[in-house]
């Protein structure tokens, strides 16, 4: 007969569900925090909204290493929750296997993309 408690249990799952969770709860509050950092510039700082003003906004170090936080932040949510989805809904493995390493090399492009913009400024 088999045991089901106790350290003889048989634990089954990959077992990263509370990291993610949490993972994804701090995330968006990291985004929603610059989003209003963001907003906050553009409503107490005067002037009509154009390149200059959003050069001006990112034209400091400090803002500049947020957005790169940021920006791997959104990575990271972006992934578990396509992760989750492709696992939840896609059955075949070759599939959901080819449509993961497609999310990967989609969101590696787009940071790749974020970052030579915001050091272009």
């Amino acid at each position: 007969m088999a045991v089901n408690f106790g350290t003889r249990r048989t634990v089954v799952g990959a077992h990263y569900g509370m990291r993610d969770w949490l993972g994804q709860r701090v995330t968006a509050a990291l985004m929603a925090l610059f989003t209003l950092i963001v907003v906050g510039q553009l409503v107490f700082t005067s002037g009509a909204v154009g390149y200059d003003r959003w050069a001006g906004i990112f034209s400091a170090q400090w803002m500049k290493v947020l957005t790169f936080v940021v920006i791997v932040a959104l990575l990271y949510h972006v992934w578990v929750g396509m992760r989750d989805i492709w696992m939840d809904y896609v059955k075949s493995v070759a599939t959901r296997l080819t449509l993961q390493i497609f999310s990967i090399v989609w969101l590696v492009g787009c940071a790749g993309w974020a970052i030579q913009v915001l050091w272009r400024l």
